[in-house]
Order: C-alpha cells, then structure tokens, then sequence
C-alpha cells in the first residue's frame, strides 16, 4: 500500500509505517499541482530580476551579496557541498529515512519553490531504501538543520555515502544499484532542501514512537515489582484518583487495576502494612505525568512533520517570496528537554523499586534475591548499573534549549540547539529502557521467590516472556548480557492488548 503526502496530514501511524516498514510514499496530484506553482513564482522572479535571499544572494551574512544569473546553479551546489559539515557517528538508518520523509513531506506542502523532479528523487531514495549517511553532531538547530540535511542533499546529487542494501556505498553508486541517476540543482533548490527541521524532528519522532512503547512497559514492571513486594492496592482505587482529575494519571492507576487483577501476592491496606513507599505508591502520580508529557510532545510533533520550515518561503497564489524564520528549532528543542526529562524520571522511580526488591533492610526478600546470601551476591550489582545510568540521565536531561551561540558573523545570532536536545532524549531513552530491564529482571526474581503461580494472570503473562529471555538466577553468573538482551527485546514484546491495558 502506498501512502500519499500532502504535507498537511502525516499521521504519527503512517509515518512508523514508513520509517519501520519500509511502505511506499508519493504525493497527492493536489500537492504535485502546488509544488510547480510554487516553482513557478521562483523562475518567473528570477526573470524578472527579484532580489531574493539565497537564490540571487549568498546565505547567512552573504545574504547582501548579489549572485549573477548565470551562477545559480553553481550556488546551490556550493552550498551543499559548503554545509556538508557534520562529524560525530551517523545516525541510525531509520532516523536517515524519518529524515527523507519529513523532507519530502514538507516540500509536498507547496511553500519551497523546489521542482517537481528534485521531490522525485527524494521520493525514489525513501521507495529504494537507500539511505544518506548523515552525521549525527554539527547542527545548531536554527536556519535548519543545515549540516545532516546537507549530507542527505548530497545524495540526491550522486555525491557523499549511503546505505544500500546493508552495505555502506558512495552516493552515485547507490544511485547506480537502484536504477537512478543524479539530479542537478537549479535556483532554490540546494536552500529548499536543507533549510528545514527534519533531523530533530526525525530523531524526535522516533523517540516519541519509541518512548509510548516504554512507558507501556514501564506500567507492567511497575505493575510486577508491586507483587513481588506485597504492594498495597487501595492507592490505586478508582476514588483516590478522580479527586486529583489528571486523565493520564487515572489512565496509569487503571491500567494497575486491570494488571494486578486476580493477584495472590498484593495485599489490602492495614494488612502487612498501612501503606507502601513513594515509589510504589505514587506510580500513578509519576508514570501519569510521564504520559502528560508524551502527549505534549506528540502535540509539538504533529504540527512540525506537517510544516513548512523553509526560508524563503514561495506564496504562489499571492506572487509573494518572503524571508522568514520558521526554520528555527525552538519548539522542538523545547519538546525534546522535557521528553528527556520525563523519561528520565521514569528510570529515577524505577531505581528506587529496584533498590527496594535487592534491599534486606526494605523487604522480606533473601538478600540481594541471592540463592546463597554472602557466597553469591545475586543481583545486588545490577542495582549500581541502574544507579549509573540514572546519574547519566541527569546530565544529558540538562535543556540544551537553553543555549545559543551566534553564528555567520551575527546575522542568526540566536540558535535553538533542538537537534542536541533530541540526540539527548534518545541517549536517555536507551538508558531508560536498560533500567527498566533491569527492574523485571530483579522483579521477576522475587516473584520466583514467592511463588509465581500467585501471580495475577496478566502480569504473569509478562513474567513468561521476561523468564523466556532471562532464565532465573539459580547461582551467580554474567549478566551483562541479560540486561541487554532483554532490553533489546523489550519493545517486541509487547502485545496489542498489553499496549492498550
């Protein structure tokens, strides 16, 4: 099936389907009509000797330099060749492809003056999987993210490095593999490509997409750590929750409700106690604001997949060609900030039940959950691993929103930095998901201990699949390679049901 662009309707599904699935993209015949409108106005200013900035001036602080016409083409090759300036380790290939999507999606909106072949080719690169090698560091998120996107146009040209079909080859020769040829720029289009936001949003949305599955996941290790430490339930009752009306709040206590549902092991207020600590009994309170902030970020996100963020921008139906700033990252940065901080957070309580199911002080849980207390040490390592990369978290959720450093001699003398703030949310969205494995590793342990066949049937379910990629501890070993591996896996795991709760 392929899904069409408009620039206008890019929905969170379609565009996971295109980045993970690999589902073919075109545009609407709407959006083709708007992007040779667009086109138009710019070859018509061109002939009728219109000043406009970056296609008959240089860039940045150039922008007062007059370009001669017959040097318009070279222009915008210069320009590409001139930003391809990123360093640092390439991003992932899906973020590459998130990248091209996004691209190709706000020039089906009509604004950038770019021709109809140049989308093609964007378009033929996503359909191919041919994927531009993109440095992941040297964006300051404002005037676009004027390096990555430059190291994506380069392909398009036959120039710089790409994967295609595993293999890392030079722009021209994945062209060649994939029956394609090089295109070559005309007036605009070197600017209209790589004036844009799409690598922050790019590795923003992928984190989005990948954060709502972990937030999942989170509720259902919370949901075990409350068995395995004979949590009290009454904190999460219906009442408790509707006098303080936070819909996600009240959607994470449900969600409780629903998984310890039919449980033997939790118990009723007053019964082993009169109530839990904070980090069993407030995970409605704290994973519900974790979700507070991933919808403000899917919020944020919608709108700038679905934007123009081109400079100059082309108003065909008006004539007009007008410099503006919605290149700069801004909103995006702000996202990213707070989506690291929120899921950094959702790695600070867990640590906190980690330590309280490895603890003898804290549980009646043999030592550490070892099999042989002193000998063996159990798993009271894996609670410094947790502690270490909750520490991480806590640098890497410093908002790189608030920094700017001017650049071009002054003239884009404030920068959002969004790029840097969406590198970050990812970076801790990985450490996050290790300490969340490492809490249904120690979790799964204790329901051992106390018997997992008094496990509610739905988190016993999750049990199984915990226990089907980490076997119980019996006597020390490695488990280096269990965090991983069950941190890989985590998201797979995941049934249909089990995401919705």
């Amino acid at each position: 099936m392929t899904i069409l662009l408009d620039g206008n309707q890019l929905s969170l599904d379609q565009a996971a389907r295109i980045i993970f699935e690999g589902e073919k993209v075109e545009l609407t015949e709407e959006a083709w009509i708007k992007v040779e409108e667009s086109r138009s106005i710019v070859e018509q200013s061109i002939q009728e000797g219109h000043v406009i900035y970056g296609v008959t001036t240089g860039f940045g602080k150039f922008s007062e330099v007059l370009i001669s016409s017959q040097y318009l083409e070279e222009l915008q090759l210069n320009l590409i060749r001139s930003h391809a300036v990123g360093v640092g380790e390439p991003f992932d290939e899906r973020v590459s492809r998130a990248m091209l999507l996004l691209r190709a999606n706000a020039l089906a909106k009509g604004f950038s003056g770019i021709r109809k072949e140049t989308v093609q080719q964007l378009l033929a690169l996503l359909n191919s999987n041919i994927h531009p090698i993109i440095p992941s560091q040297g964006s300051l998120g404002a005037s676009g993210d004027l390096a990555p996107l430059s190291h994506l146009a380069l392909v398009l040209i036959g120039e710089g490095e790409a994967i295609y079909q595993g293999r890392k080859v030079s722009g021209k020769r994945a062209l060649q593999k994939a029956g394609l040829s090089p295109i070559k720029l005309e007036a605009k289009e070197g600017l209209a490509l790589i004036n844009g936001t799409q690598a922050m949003a790019a590795v923003g949305l992928i984190t989005y997409l990948e954060a709502v599955r972990l937030a999942n996941q989170a509720d259902l290790t919370a949901a075990l750590t409350i068995e395995a430490l004979r949590g009290v339930v009454d904190a999460y009752k219906e009442g408790v929750h509707a006098v303080r009306p936070y819909p996600e709040q009240q959607e994470v206590a449900k969600r409780l409700r629903g998984l310890l549902e039919g449980s033997q092991l939790v118990t009723k207020q007053g019964e082993l106690r009169v109530q839990d600590a904070y980090s069993l009994r407030c995970i409605p309170q704290v994973h519900g604001a974790v979700r507070q902030v991933l919808n403000y970020v899917k919020e944020k996100l919608l709108i700038e997949m679905n934007a123009a963020t081109d400079n100059p921008l082309i108003f065909a139906e008006k004539g007009e060609v007008i410099s503006g700033g919605n290149f700069h990252g801004q909103p995006i940065a702000f996202a990213m900030d707070f989506l690291a901080i929120a899921l950094a957070e959702l790695a600070n309580i867990s640590e906190r039940r980690i330590e309280r199911l490895v603890n003898p002080q804290l549980n009646d849980l043999p030592p550490f959950l070892s099999s042989d207390p002193g000998l063996q040490s159990g798993l009271m390592i894996l609670q410094y691993t947790a502690a270490s990369l909750v520490s991480e978290n806590k640098t890497l959720a410093h908002p790189a929103s608030v920094d700017s450093i001017p650049s071009s001699a002054n003239q884009e003398d404030h920068v959002s930095m969004g790029t840097i703030a969406a590198r970050h949310a990812y970076q801790v969205l990985n450490n996050v998901r290790r300490v969340i494995a490492i809490e249904a590793i120690c979790s799964a342990q204790a329901c051992d201990i106390r018997g997992s066949g008094r496990l509610a049937p739905r988190t016993n379910q999750w049990f199984q699949e915990i226990r089907r990629v980490v076997p119980k501890l019996k006597q020390d070993r490695v488990l280096s390679k269990d965090i991983e591996k069950l941190a890989k896996v985590m998201p797979s795991l995941l049934t249909e049901q089990e995401e919705q709760g």
